[in-house]
């Protein structure tokens, strides 16, 4: 009896405790209409800081269109940010991301060009990795038909940057010469594939060597990023070239400028070289900064160089240049339609395993674009990675002998 009425006192409790809360019982993940699942950092550092989560739903604005997600992309700049090494980041906890897709669920008054049903890809301020996304109607964009969602998650976001750097800042044009940095990466693709839809010109591409066999068709020349590539490219044009786009800054400044002809342009889109470890670097950050070749205005005047910055988000965002990048979508879409550009999907990854899908992007790994596809269910071994946490919201140690989880792929594209 002693038993039976400490049952009832804990069933007691419990139901108190749901009514207190006004919880049910059992959330749904799907259709619950309060509550969506999400990817929450927690605060800076490394991958334990992730964690899959129930928050609030949101709904619509004035002028906003809500997203029902589908897929979305992973960028280097996500890791920066999960790290803290980006300049003025939110404060934690955030959910990270900047471009999905998905279909249409709402819109908000006074938001105009987009019906429900709608297939449509987007860009978010942070917020995009969760089921639900709200985002204002002009950073928008129906996908093509054609398009999966897939393919719609690994396009805004990287063909627009390449665009963008190689048209609408350094002028590109026929018979030019292009130099680009992590060019099996989805930005480098990118560029690669937009150089082709201009006659006669020359891609230099720079990637890790085990990525040579993967995309060797994609560019002109190739060479491994561990060896004197400014040798290699001068043997070819000794003149040097007319585009470099550099994502990882540190040293690659230097021999960026060192590469540039007369008239070149060299154009800083990341700092990838920051990010060594895990968790945020001081000392990969000095380092990296005390290898930029510090610029000489007067040297860059008697070479007849332009050194130039690059930033999508901070160009939507803090500029308010949406109806240029409109324009450029618009001119992308038809590339597409045309079947000149096609985004390049690495791997996709559920939304539990976002930590193997940052750790392979730390790692280097990815050839293209990864996705975090929220129609996929996680690898078994995977499943509870991004979710169970200790009682201090550490990460468990894992045992050892169990390295070779960075190795399991759920899915490669």
């Amino acid at each position: 009896m002693a038993k039976e009425r400490a049952g009832m006192t804990e069933e007691t409790q419990y139901m108190m405790d749901r009514i207190a809360t006004k919880e049910p019982e059992n959330v749904q993940t799907s259709g619950d209409a309060k509550e969506m699942r999400a990817v929450v950092l927690a605060g800076f550092g490394g991958l334990n800081k992730l964690r899959v989560t129930k928050k609030a739903m949101p709904e619509p604005q004035d002028g906003e269109v809500k997203i029902r997600v589908k897929a979305c992309g992973l960028n280097f700049l996500d890791l920066m940010v999960r790290q803290g090494t980006i300049d003025n980041p939110p404060k934690p906890p955030l959910v990270p991301g900047f471009e999905c897709c998905g279909i249409v669920e709402s819109v908000g008054e006074n938001t105009t060009g987009f019906e429900i049903g709608d297939r449509v890809m987007a860009f978010v301020n942070y917020n995009a990795w969760a089921e639900i996304v709200c985002t204002q109607v002009d950073f928008v964009y129906k996908m093509p038909e054609e398009m999966t969602f897939a393919e719609a998650a690994a396009f805004s976001l990287n063909f627009v940057a390449a665009y963008m750097m190689l048209f609408e800042v350094a002028n590109l044009r026929e018979g030019m010469s292009v130099l680009v940095q992590s060019a099996g990466g989805g930005v480098g693709q990118a560029v690669a594939q937009l150089c082709s839809t201009v006659p006669n010109v020359t891609v230099f591409g720079i990637a890790s060597c085990f990525k040579h066999a993967a995309i060797r068709d994609s560019v002109t020349h190739l060479f491994d990023r561990n060896v004197d590539y400014i040798q290699e490219v001068k043997k070819i044009s000794p003149e040097g070239v007319d585009i470099v786009l550099d994502c990882l800054c540190g040293d690659n400044t230097g021999k960026g400028l060192t590469l540039l002809r007369p008239l070149g342009t060299y154009i800083l889109y990341g700092a990838s070289n920051m990010v060594t470890g895990e968790t945020k670097s001081f000392f990969s950050f000095a380092k990296s900064w005390w290898q930029v070749e510090k610029v000489n205005p007067i040297k860059l005047y008697e070479e007849n160089k332009v050194i130039a910055g690059f930033s999508l988000l901070n160009l939507l965002f803090k500029h308010g240049k949406c109806s240029l990048v409109k324009s450029v979508m618009d001119k992308l879409l038809c590339l597409y339609d045309q079947k000149k550009i096609k985004p390049v999907v690495d791997s996709l990854w559920a939304l539990e395993e976002v930590k193997e899908a940052m750790q392979r992007i730390h790692d280097r790994g990815n050839i293209g674009k990864l996705i975090l596809d929220f129609e996929k269910s996680p690898t078994p071994l995977m499943a509870s990675d991004s979710t169970e946490t200790s009682e201090a919201g550490e990460e468990e140690e894992e045992p050892e002998g169990d390295n070779d989880s960075k190795e399991r792929m759920p899915f490669i594209h």
